[in-house]
């Protein structure tokens, strides 16, 4: 019943309400900036390699590896998966359209987080939508709502659905027992992030750092090979996505399964743009001018579904393997790479997904620490977050043994309700963000590294940073 509610719920969000919030809000910010992510995409590239003025400072390129560490995750293999076997191939079409518009509102949120961060006694910074709310809009109460949501997504919903989501890629595996299985894998997986967050894993984490952009860029190049092996079938397959993106009766016929709403679902859920997650850590960045760390979250977006989303669409799709709704999820991914490369195929995507799905695990708790610190007003003493760990990392087991549908459908509603508040919220707030982008197009026609002051935007004296 439980299961069924969910199901429910998330079918409304994502075939009325979100899909209406997502692509209006999206559509008004590449309006009202003049398509930002086209005009400064050459820009955001450039401004990802400063160095911050302070010494030990958070740069723009370390912001932005929080936030696609975050961004970028099983999510990209799976959620791609899934929505191919569920929406067909024209999902694919749709998880573009939502990342190229969404990167507008991934703009406008992280710069938004800058202009309102807060300053730590060490010099350091901190922020998010909880706070430009709270700051800009004057109501604690909406901050705590999205707070909470947040941290319920974060260290519920997104969690589980990682665990689950690497104990799947083990099913097509002769030792894997359905009724068992999921719960040893949980299990194990339970215990390693819990000794990692209790501080006794800081080698584990630290090696997972290292490890993951490496293995993410082999991801993209096995990506990029299987589909040149393949290269004769690529012309059908972007007919095929553009035909079945644009099949109207099928879509209307049958939305809540149509291509367009799996489209949405998964391309929100991988890159996040306009949930309000990666401005928590866009507000940590040291840069001389807030429009920086908007342009560099705006870029990750592109990253995550442009990048990474279409390398394992293009990877499947080319592979000959029909995608089925029997197949959806991590079993799809493997028959692809099986029938490309054999046995080592599903072996390579079980190693990514583990690594993908540590990290994953590892950078939510990120978020949910500076959540609980905001919610709280205070940093908790040592004794409650402990309590606070060991209990994530009982969610993640208990994310393992529950039912694939379940768990999507719960991370669905969890974000889709943070996207629900935060949207409109900047739309609300959205103006310092827009002046602030041409204040930063005038001074860097006038030669100079543009610097930021609160007054431009009629907010002097009004915030913590930029007097």
């Amino acid at each position: 019943m439980f299961a069924s509610l969910i199901g429910s719920i998330s079918g409304f969000m994502y075939s009325k309400l979100l899909i209406v919030i997502l692509l209006a809000g999206g559509l008004y910010f590449t309006l009202r900036t003049r398509c930002v992510q086209f005009r400064f995409l050459k820009e955001s590239i450039k401004v990802v390699l400063e160095k911050p003025d302070k010494e030990g400072s958070v740069s723009s390129f370390q912001a932005l590896m929080v936030s696609t560490a975050s961004r970028v995750g099983t999510g990209n293999i799976v959620g791609v998966a899934t929505a191919i076997c569920s929406g067909g191939f024209g999902a694919v079409f749709w998880m573009w359209v939502i990342a190229i518009i969404g990167g507008a509102s991934a703009y406008v949120e992280s710069t938004l987080a800058q202009i309102y961060k807060r300053r730590h006694p060490d010099g350091t910074s901190y922020g998010g939508p909880a706070y430009y709310i709270e700051a800009a809009l004057g109501s604690r109460p909406l901050a705590l709502v999205f707070a909470v949501s947040m941290l319920l997504t974060y260290a519920g919903g997104f969690n589980m659905l990682a665990s689950y989501n690497l104990q799947s890629t083990f099913s097509s595996y002769s030792f894997y027992n359905p009724t068992t299985s999921p719960w040893i894998i949980g299990g194990i997986l339970a215990v390693i992030v819990g000794y990692c967050l209790l501080g006794g894993g800081k080698r584990i984490v630290s090696a997972t750092s290292t490890i993951v952009p490496i293995m993410g860029g082999i991801y993209i190049l096995v990506a990029l090979i299987i589909t040149v092996m393949n290269i004769g079938l690529l012309p059908s397959v972007f007919a095929r996505i553009f035909a079945e993106a644009f099949d109207f009766s099928a879509i209307f016929g049958g939305f809540a399964g149509s291509c367009v709403m799996w489209g949405i679902k998964r391309g929100l859920f991988s890159n996040e743009a306009g949930v309000g997650s990666a401005p928590n850590a866009a507000a940590a960045a040291d840069v001389s001018h807030p429009v920086k760390q908007g342009l560099v979250q705006m870029l990750s977006v592109f990253i995550d579904t442009i990048l990474i989303c279409t390398a394992t669409a293009l990877m499947c799709l080319c592979s000959g393997v029909e995608p089925t709704a029997e197949l959806a999820g991590a079993p799809y991914v493997q028959a692809a790479l099986q029938a490309s490369l054999g046995s080592i195929g599903p072996i390579f995507i079980t190693v990514s997904m583990i690594l993908f799905a540590f990290t994953t695990l590892l950078g939510n708790f990120y978020y949910v620490e500076n959540l609980i610190i905001y919610i709280l007003k205070k940093v908790p003493s040592k004794s409650f977050m402990t309590g606070f760990r060991i209990l994530g990392a009982a969610v993640i087991f208990l994310g393992a043994g529950l039912s694939m549908g379940l768990v999507w459908d719960l991370a669905d509603v969890l974000m889709g309700i943070m996207a629900i508040i935060n949207i409109p919220v900047i739309i609300i707030l959205g103006k310092p963000a827009l002046v602030a982008l041409e204040d930063y197009a005038k001074q860097k026609k006038e030669g100079k590294n543009p610097v930021f002051k609160a007054e431009t935007v009629g907010l002097k004296g009004k915030t913590d940073y930029w007097q």
